[in-house]
């Protein structure tokens, strides 16, 4: 009677499912004891990969890749080997603190409507800021007819319109148009200049997504002036509007967007590996008043980073980062990006090129994906089964490097129904150029054609 009590006891104290691996190690039975090593083994793994898979929804569904090594970021990029013109980029600049990037791979994506056969009669330029890249294609391109501007901060529209202006002047059949719009506009300020245009199209249209001094300074020209809540270093409120008229500033994500939402935000627009800590913390804030300047801010992520990540230049990158992530929540940048990269190639000719600098990896891989889907995507009314259509994007996706070309900038292409994108891989400043604008060192330009 004990010993089947014991037995009893035996079998509810282990899983009914794996009693039998027990019994097969207590008794040595070789068989069942390497069975159930087999099987914890199994089980082991699948419960690594729930782990991941958790860690993963808990991201927001997002799987933290690996840093890539510098050597893996060289293979990714192809660096310029256009020689590096300071005069000339000295010259578009305004100031000594505003100039130009990649201008001179900006000069070849577009010289190849120099010749009669195909001039650059048309041009659009989404990101005025001070002209410096305008002034250089104008200067450049003689044929040119038709020349629009466009950018939504009002400080870059007043100094671009007198410089656009001054250089018309010396063009009597050069028509300028400069509006103070956001480039997911184009269509509708195209359709303002001549309904023709978007039919037609134009022959070039130029992004430069990276922020100009004017953005960092303040009305007194001082670059350390940070009324507009741009910069990490120098305190001011916390804004971060790129249009003045907007309503939604950077305060307001902090002191009353639920936290659930700025942990996503410094997840996944400043790819900050801390960010559940700065979420906590940020929130925490609230109960104390808030944050209400960049100074507060600032010191929050100081005090927060630890103190062995690189020291001053560790917790600076943090901010940058988190200045980085308000900015594109505050603008809605992604989303605006992806709007105005379909709009842009609607806006072209047949032929006609959309360059783009980014000066983030977050955006260069937007930028990238933007422009894969671009030359591949189909009409509503042809549009089949989803694997249908990846199926047919594979087919008709044609990588292949191009010797045969004039164009030496060129490396690589990528073939679509739609159009080509003539830099599979983003082309980076020459070294040259890094050295000597540091606000270059992390730009890539991408370009694409329309077929």
């Amino acid at each position: 009677m004990a010993a089947l009590k014991l037995s009893l006891l035996a079998s509810l104290s282990s899983p009914p499912k794996f009693h039998f691996h027990w019994t097969g190690i207590l008794c040595g039975g070789r068989t069942h004891s390497s069975f159930f090593l087999r099987n914890a083994s199994t089980i082991t793994k699948s419960n690594k990969k729930k782990k991941k898979k958790k860690e993963g929804n808990d991201n927001g569904g997002i799987v933290t890749a690996k840093p890539e090594s510098l050597a893996e970021k060289m293979k990714k990029r192809t660096r310029s080997d256009i020689e590096f013109d300071k005069e000339q980029a000295m010259g578009c600049g305004d100031t000594a603190s505003h100039v130009p990037v990649m201008l001179g791979e900006v000069l070849e994506v577009f010289s190849c409507f120099s010749s009669s056969s195909s001039p650059l009669r048309s041009f659009v330029d989404c990101t005025l800021g001070a002209a410096g890249h305008s002034s250089a294609i104008i200067r450049a391109h003689p044929e040119l007819e038709l020349y629009v501007g466009m950018d939504v901060d009002p400080i870059a529209h007043e100094r671009a319109l007198a410089r656009i202006h001054s250089l018309c002047g010396d063009s009597s059949h050069l028509k300028a148009h400069i509006f103070m719009r956001n480039f997911k506009n184009i269509k509708s300020v195209l359709r303002e200049v001549d309904e023709e245009l978007l039919s037609s199209g134009v022959d070039g249209i130029l992004m430069d997504l990276g922020m100009s001094s004017m953005q960092m300074q303040g009305k007194d020209g001082n670059v350390n002036n940070a009324e507009r809540g741009f910069s990490v270093l120098a305190n001011g409120p916390l804004d971060m509007r790129m249009d003045p008229q907007a309503t939604l500033t950077a305060e307001d994500i902090l002191n009353s967007w639920p936290d659930t939402e700025v942990g996503r935000i410094l997840r996944e627009y400043g790819e900050e590996s801390n960010w559940r800590s700065l979420q906590n913390k940020i929130v925490k804030a609230r109960l104390f008043g808030g944050l209400h300047s960049t100074g507060e801010l600032t010191d929050l992520i100081r005090n927060t980073t630890c103190r062995t990540r690189g020291g001053r230049q560790g917790w600076i990158k943090t901010a940058t980062r988190v200045f980085q992530a308000l900015r594109i929540a505050v603008n809605d940048e992604l989303k605006t990006l992806e709007d105005s990269l379909y709009a842009c190639f609607d806006c072209l000719e047949s032929g006609g090129r959309l360059a783009v600098i980014s000066f983030h990896s977050l955006e260069d891989r937007f930028v990238k994906q933007t422009f894969l889907n671009i030359i591949d995507s189909n009409s509503e009314d042809e549009k089949g089964e989803e694997g249908e259509e990846e199926q047919c994007r594979k087919d008709v996706r044609n990588i292949r490097v191009d010797n045969g070309e004039r164009e030496a900038w060129i490396k690589q292409m990528i073939q679509g129904r739609n159009g080509t994108i003539l830099t599979k891989r983003p082309i980076t400043p020459s070294e040259e150029e890094e050295r000597l604008n540091r606000r270059s060192r992390s730009a890539k330009l991408r370009v694409i054609q329309k077929s």
